[in-house]
């Protein structure tokens, strides 16, 4: 299970080079070489190329690898699936954006892996194998690109984190509203003061369920089709069903998610609001359900509420209502509310604040909350300076496991407490064995 220790891809490049001219091939080489394989003329020499590769690209990674494989600094050189017909589709799209055949294709993603050449990885399987994907990766000499949520246990994201953190590879979790600028000015006008004293915080979670129920049994496809074992992974073995995989109506299932889908939005919510609170290092220490709404307190007073329903035009505890209707700023909204003002945004780019002296910064923004585009430019740029980057293992695990002890507070039915510097529920050994599930031999982190 283990990789082999990576080789330095520059380094051996250059060996190869430097072979090359000192034995005269001449063969290998034409005489006159393109200005762009030299990166003149606006391209990339290969040498400066991320060469990047992608672990159970579907839907939405589709839409985050066009975005990476749009950079002229990005080489997208090999895919792995479970899925045949998935393998063939992300390969068929690689292939006609370089105009050859040269990305490769694997059902194991351990074989991927092993591939010295390959710089960073795009990990967008379904939510079970996010954690054991990155950490694998991270093993292998890979920096990672994981879709949220990179974690589906408080465990998960403690072991993710503490892994990035020793190995010093560069993660970036797929919470792209860090780097999208309607987000990042609202976060701005609560973490500058400018609504007065932080007091309260809204989080839109979509919905909470959770079904531990299971679709009927059908005939296993054969292994080369759909790997069903491998896409099962560390989950508890269950009986195929095609539409789990082919329709992905995995999503609620509890063995196959994070448990009451709060981490669908809430891995994005939650993360600005936590940004907006400058609590990136810690969380809030209590959660009580209601209905399907959980109230939060942080340690320095500010009230989180994630809730499901939109609020624009209700004001829910700050003066200077708007009249707009409910859910004008788009899908996973948020809200800051201070003693001076409050400002609300979402998905769609709007806006909404009080007092309207606010907009003396603002600016019409046309950039949607779902683009990745800013967020993947950041990650590759990192890739290359080692820096970190905006949604980083240590933002990641402070932000998920915020969400994950309101799902546990809602899957319970009762009020929570929570210590930020032990990450543990206090007095409470009912929660704190949910921090965990086991996995399936032979996968563990």
């Amino acid at each position: 299970m283990h990789a082999k220790k990576p080789q330095n891809r520059s380094s051996t490049r250059r060996a190869f080079l430097k072979q090359s001219v000192v034995t005269g091939g001449a063969a290998l080489f034409p005489l006159i070489v393109p200005a762009h394989v030299l990166g003149r003329g606006g391209g990339v020499a290969p040498s400066n190329r991320i060469a990047l590769a992608g672990i159970g690209i579907g839907p939405r990674g589709g839409k985050v690898l066009e975005t990476m494989i749009a950079e002229s600094d990005v080489r997208y050189v090999a895919t792995c699936d479970v899925q045949a017909s998935m393998r063939a589709s992300v390969k068929a799209m690689a292939d006609a954006h370089y105009g050859d055949k040269g990305c490769a294709t694997y059902r194991d993603l351990r074989e991927l892996l092993a591939r010295p050449d390959i710089d960073a990885v795009l990990i967008a399987t379904g939510d079970r194998w996010h954690t054991l994907g990155s950490i694998l990766a991270a093993k292998a000499g890979k920096d990672v690109y994981s879709e949220k949520p990179c974690g589906i246990t408080i465990g998960q994201c403690q072991a993710l984190s503490d892994m990035m953190r020793r190995s010093g590879r560069v993660f970036q979790a797929g919470t792209q509203r860090r780097n999208v600028p309607n987000f990042q000015f609202a976060a701005h006008l609560a973490r500058s003061g400018k609504l007065g004293r932080l007091h309260t915080m809204h989080a839109s979670i979509y919905k909470l369920e959770c079904n531990y129920s299971w679709l009927p049994a059908e005939p296993e496809p054969a292994k080369d089709v759909i790997d069903w074992d491998m896409w099962l992974g560390p989950s508890p073995w269950r009986p195929f069903n095609r539409s789990y995989v082919v329709d992905r109506r995995w999503r609620g299932y509890y063995d196959f998610d994070s448990g009451a889908k709060l981490l669908d939005w809430g891995a994005h919510t939650v993360d600005i609001c936590q940004w907006a609170n400058n609590a990136d290092d810690t969380m809030p220490v209590e959660y009580e359900p209601d209905g399907g709404t959980v109230y939060a307190r942080y340690p320095n007073g500010v009230k989180l509420v994630m809730r499901p329903e939109g609020w624009i035009g209700q004001a829910p505890s700050a003066p200077g209502a708007s009249n707009l209707p409910v859910g004008s700023t788009g899908t996973c909204p948020v809200r800051f509310e201070g003693d001076e003002g409050w400002v609300e945004t979402g998905d769609n780019g709007t806006v909404e604040l009080y007092p309207a002296s606010l907009r003396a910064e603002w600016r019409a923004y046309t950039m949607r909350g779902t683009d990745p585009s800013q967020h993947t430019r950041e990650f590759l740029d990192c890739v290359k300076s080692r820096a970190l980057p905006a949604a980083n293992y240590n933002v990641m695990r402070h932000s998920h496991i915020a969400c994950h002890a309101a799902a546990i507070a809602w899957m319970l039915g009762r009020k929570v407490y929570f210590d930020p510097a032990k990450e543990a529920f206090v007095g409470d050994e009912e929660a704190n064995r949910m921090r965990s599930r086991a996995m399936r031999e032979p996968w563990h982190v």
